[in-house]
Parts: C-alpha cells; sequence; structure tokens
C-alpha cells in the first residue's frame, strides 16, 4: 500500500493538472496548465475555461506520466477532482478520468476540491498532519477547520459572501491593477503605508465570545464596498494614482488581519498551536508573516510551497489516495457537482477539541 501509484486529475477552475504520486508523499511527475487568458477579463470565463481543458488535459496527463516515467498501465488507481467548481470544466476532468481508469481496469476515485487543499501542504511537510486547525483561502472559499483527524472536519467559521481570494481580485479591478488579485494587491502593497486610508475590519470585533454567531465568520464584501467608495473619492481628487499603492496596503491589512485574528480564536479554543493553511491565499507573505508573529515560537504554521497552493492535481492524488484505502471508489456514474459536499464535514462542535 505505501507504493500505491496515483493519477490525479484537477480541472475545477482554470488551471489543467496532472501528478503521478507514488504513496503519500513521493511525487514522481507533476504538470500544472494555466490559463492566462482569464487575464484580459479580470476574472475566469468559464466557457473559455472548459475549452482550455479540452484542447490541454491529453498534453498534460502525458507530459505527468512521462516526467514519472511511467505508464497508465502501471498507476493503481485514478483520482480526479468531482467538486465543487465550475462545472463544465470539472466535467472534462473527471469524464477522462473516468474514460482512462475503465480502458486501464482500474479504479477511480471523485475527490472534493477542498479536502485536497488540506493535504496539499502534507506533500511538502511531514508535520502538517492532524491534529491542527485548518484555515482554507481560496478565489473560491474561506473556510475555518479544526481537524481532529483526516477525514473528521469541523467547520468552526465561513465567509459569508466573497470569499477572500475573490475579494483580492475584485480589489484588484478596482484599483487597476492585474489579475489574479492576490499577487498583484501585494506587489503594490509593499510600496505602501496601511495606515494612511483605513478600511474596516467587518464581523471583527474583539469583544464577541466563543458560541456567538459571528466569532469565527468572516464577510469581505462590506470591505469591498468600503475599497470602491474609498477609490472613488480618491479618484474625484485627483488622486488615486498615487494612492493605489497605500490603498492597496490598507486593503490586505484588513482582509489579513481578518484571517488572522479568526484563525488565533481557534487555536486559543482548541489547545491546538499547529496551523496548516491551503489555498491560493495562502501563498500570501502578509498573511504566513501575521499568523507566525501571532503563533510566537511554541506555534507550529504549515504552508504549501506556490505550486502547491494553487490549484493542483498532487493534492488531488493524496486525497484519492485517503479516500481510496477507506474503500471509497466510485464507477462509472460518478458525476461531477458545482456545489459537492465536503466529506466527513459538521458544524457540531468537536466533544474534545483539545489537540
Amino acid at each position: 500500500m505505501s507504493d500505491t501509484l496515483v493519477l490525479g486529475i484537477e480541472t475545477s477552475c482554470d488551471e489543467t493538472s496532472a501528478a503521478v504520486l507514488r504513496g503519500e508523499h513521493d511525487l514522481l511527475g507533476h504538470v500544472i496548465f494555466t490559463q492566462d487568458i482569464h487575464q484580459l477579463y479580470g476574472g475566469v470565463v468559464p466557457e473559455l475555461a472548459s475549452r482550455a481543458h479540452l484542447r490541454t488535459v491529453d498534453d498534460v496527463v502525458d507530459g505527468a506520466l512521462r516526467e514519472a516515467g511511467v505508464t497508465l498501465d502501471d498507476v493503481d488507481l485514478v483520482a480526479v477532482t468531482a467538486g465543487p467548481g465550475l462545472i463544465g470544466a470539472l466535467l472534462v476532468g473527471l469524464a477522462w478520468g473516468k474514460a482512462a481508469a475503465w480502458a486501464a481496469g482500474k479504479p477511480v476515485v471523485g475527490v472534493h476540491h477542498m479536502e485536497g487543499h488540506l493535504f496539499a501542504t502534507s506533500l511538502e511537510h511531514p508535520g502538517a498532519e492532524p491534529p491542527f486547525v485548518a484555515l482554507l483561502v481560496s478565489g473560491g472559499h474561506t473556510m475555518l477547520l479544526w481537524v481532529p483527524a483526516w477525514g473528521e472536519y469541523h467547520l468552526l467559521g465561513a465567509t459569508r459572501d466573497d470569499a477572500a481570494g475573490e475579494a483580492f481580485d475584485k480589489a484588484a479591478k478596482i484599483l487597476g491593477l492585474g489579475y489574479p488579485g492576490g499577487p498583484s494587491i501585494q506587489r503594490a502593497a509593499a510600496e505602501g503605508d496601511p495606515k494612511r486610508h483605513p478600511l474596516p475590519r467587518p464581523l471583527f470585533n474583539r469583544g464577541q465570545k466563543p458560541g456567538e454567531a459571528d466569532f469565527y465568520e468572516m464577510s469581505f464584501s462590506g470591505l469591498k464596498n468600503a475599497l470602491r467608495l474609498l477609490v472613488r473619492r480618491l479618484e474625484s481628487e485627483g488622486t488615486l494614482a498615487d494612492e493605489v499603492p497605500h490603498v492597496a496596503a490598507s486593503f490586505q491589512a484588513a482582509v489579513v488581519d481578518v484571517l488572522t485574528e479568526k484563525t488565533m480564536r481557534a487555536v486559543r479554543e482548541t489547545g491546538c498551536r499547529r496551523v496548516v493553511l491551503g489555498g491560493g491565499v495562502a501563498n500570501s507573505r502578509a498573511l504566513r508573516e501575521s499568523l507566525r508573529r501571532r503563533l510566537g515560537r511554541d506555534g507550529e504554521l504549515y504552508a504549501p510551497s506556490p505550486r502547491l497552493s494553487t490549484d493542483n492535481a498532487a493534492m488531488i492524488a493524496r486525497a484519492g489516495l485517503f479516500r481510496w484505502r477507506r474503500g471509497e471508489a466510485g464507477g462509472l456514474d460518478l458525476n461531477a457537482r458545482a456545489d459537492l459536499p465536503f466529506p466527513g464535514l459538521t458544524r457540531e462542535p468537536p466533544a474534545l477539541a483539545r489537540g
């Protein structure tokens, strides 16, 4: 079982990716094709994403197999993202994975995209194992979890509207910066003063107590609107061009403050000082530095490398291996769902949270 060879396929949004993983940590081949076309529109266009997956999935999988030095016949298992995501994009990868598994006589496992992000960091860091507090921050999701064991996930809080990554994308568009928004905001913010144009921290009140509805919950739509009003004012004053770095720094600081404070609340309540990040926003230098500072010397912060923080097939292969070992495998009736439920996720508070 330790040398199980897994072919992972990821097509949930705008990255076409394939990976070959041996066991839990030995990544033999990994290819990620990023669709740059969406930069023209300041966001992902679903139809264009689906067509790009159709054009590239064969070459991407062939490249991963070639890099690993194996063939499809050598693979023991095919793991493919089944959701959540853009339904057209998901169907491309899922159909390819099912067809390949059927042709080669291999089992196929449908993987939840966000569970994949949970496993991503463990591919590089052996210490990123439960129990831990997890912060999953991407373009489509922002979730704070308590993870006492793999497959057992307690949802502490989530965003009520925009995900953190989506908020960065929209903020960058408002400021006339590039897509994706997180890196663009970070580059601009490096030259700015975050205190020059203070922005609000929604659902962030230090008087909140455990058990209250807003204690772990997050919201970024109000922050986005506050940014828009600030930009309009600066435009009317004719000073926006000079103030963009300061506005970007203020926006980044507001998002990071909220994410950090909510995460540290979970750390205090669980008693577990091990934090695992996942998702594209996990690559934020400001977020990592903020959490490391708050965790202190006795805390542990595990974050994926840039390559594994964005959507990728290596994490899908790892999550698929976990599900397969639990006896979970699909058939030709396996289907994609844009709103696929997170397996093992509950909103019930853990009976024993201390880690």
